[in-house]
């Protein structure tokens, strides 16, 4: 695989990056959105409370629910987003996906409990 990284984007200071909340969930179930051929559902535990998140990751898979009972990170403090009549409530961290390779999720080294903050 040829691959050439994208050039660095333009700096932040470190108060921007500290806005943005980054936990580590489990993913408890992967389920179809009604009438989308990408959107998948994801029910993410956070330790003290679960959401429903939705990844446009459905043809990234062959088989999506694989990822049911990992853990990856997902930033939580977005602004709820309504997609096909859903709302979603985070958005999944994923490795690849911008730069047009097969997207991985980010995840942790080893287990730690969810909602654990990254950063």
């Amino acid at each position: 695989m040829d691959f050439k990284p994208a050039p660095i984007k333009p700096a932040v200071a470190l108060a921007e990056l500290e806005k943005m909340d980054i936990r580590v969930g489990t993913i408890l179930a992967v389920e179809d959105v009604s009438g989308s051929d990408k959107l998948l559902r994801l029910v993410v535990d956070f330790g003290d409370h679960q959401r429903k998140i939705l990844a446009g990751m459905k043809q990234e898979r062959e088989n999506p629910r694989s990822i049911e009972g990992k853990q990856a990170l997902f930033v939580v403090n977005l602004e709820p987003k309504k997609m096909r009549g859903e709302l979603s409530e985070g958005m999944l961290f994923d490795i690849g996906y911008v730069d047009g390779i097969q997207p991985v999720l980010a995840v942790p080294e080893n287990t730690v409990p969810n909602g654990t903050r990254a950063g």
